[in-house]
């Protein structure tokens, strides 16, 4: 139950490679919280999560490499989220979707959000005519941010919401 099948520090450099792969592949997935999750979205980290199983444990089942494991992803984790060096190359920034009343394409196409998610934010933030808008941005936690044109910037966000696809 205790007597590790693999080395402690082979375990560990085993967390560490899987989860900057995991890290790395989520960064490009998009700019979503796990609440905005659609089905195939969850799907998909369940069967990466029992895939690379393997991959972080090698031949060992033991508690003792379990508990190895854990340690290791947590002391990651918690080192990921405070570095400042990595949350700049690992967490996206905001992208401006819609300037003065006018889609910019390209923001639209590299960020996946299509024209029908920016009306939808707009009617969230009570903005019903483009031309009214003087900023659009997708923000890093998946939200639409909409400022108007003469307002003062203060409205709330909104949370972003994907279409069903039928």
């Amino acid at each position: 139950m205790f007597d590790l099948a693999a080395p402690w520090w082979e375990l560990v450099v085993r967390a560490l490679v899987i989860y900057g792969g995991l890290l790395l592949a989520f960064r490009f997935f998009g700019k979503r919280e796990v609440g905005q999750f659609t089905l195939p979205d969850l799907v998909f980290v369940l069967l990466v999560a029992n895939a690379v199983q393997p991959a972080v444990t090698g031949p060992d089942t033991s508690l003792a490499g379990g508990l190895v494991v854990i340690g290791t992803l947590a002391v990651l984790n918690f080192g990921v989220s405070r570095v400042p060096f990595l949350q700049r190359y690992l967490f996206p920034q905001p992208a401006v979707l819609v300037r003065d009343g006018k889609y910019l394409e390209r923001a639209l196409e590299v960020e996946g959000v299509d024209r029908d998610e920016v009306e939808m934010a707009m009617r969230e933030h009570g903005v019903d005519d483009l031309a009214r808008v003087k900023l659009a941005t997708l923000e890093p936690d998946g939200g639409i941010s909409i400022i108007e044109k003469g307002g003062d910037g203060q409205q709330g966000r909104r949370r972003r919401r994907y279409k069903r696809v039928t």
